[in-house]
């Protein structure tokens, strides 16, 4: 993992009980999550529409989403998600308990 200089995403927690635990996320232009691993697997649901840099052991990935297209992960994965676009993009990320 390389350590960064960006300036960390906004995680605001909305749900965290004994079954879900349920952030959303806010990335102005320039920020990042930090290096993390999913302990468990999560569904991530884009509030907006553009493309997230995810970094990995293996490299960076570009990827697109949509508005209201989710998508599921399984436990385990090390990244780092970057927005290194011009406007700000929003998920929510819901980690199964």
């Amino acid at each position: 993992m390389k350590p960064t200089t960006r300036t960390p995403a906004i995680a605001t927690l909305q749900i965290d009980n004994e079954r879900v635990r349920v952030t959303e996320w806010r990335f102005a232009p320039g920020t990042e999550t930090g290096w993390h691993v999913h302990p468990t697997d999560y569904v991530v649901v884009p509030m907006t529409t553009g493309e997230l840099v995810l970094e990995t052991r293996e490299g960076v990935v570009v990827n697109e989403l949509t508005a209201g297209v989710s998508y599921t992960r399984v436990a385990g994965n090390e990244h780092n998600v970057v927005n290194a676009a011009d406007t700000e993009f929003v998920f929510v990320e819901i980690e199964l308990k």
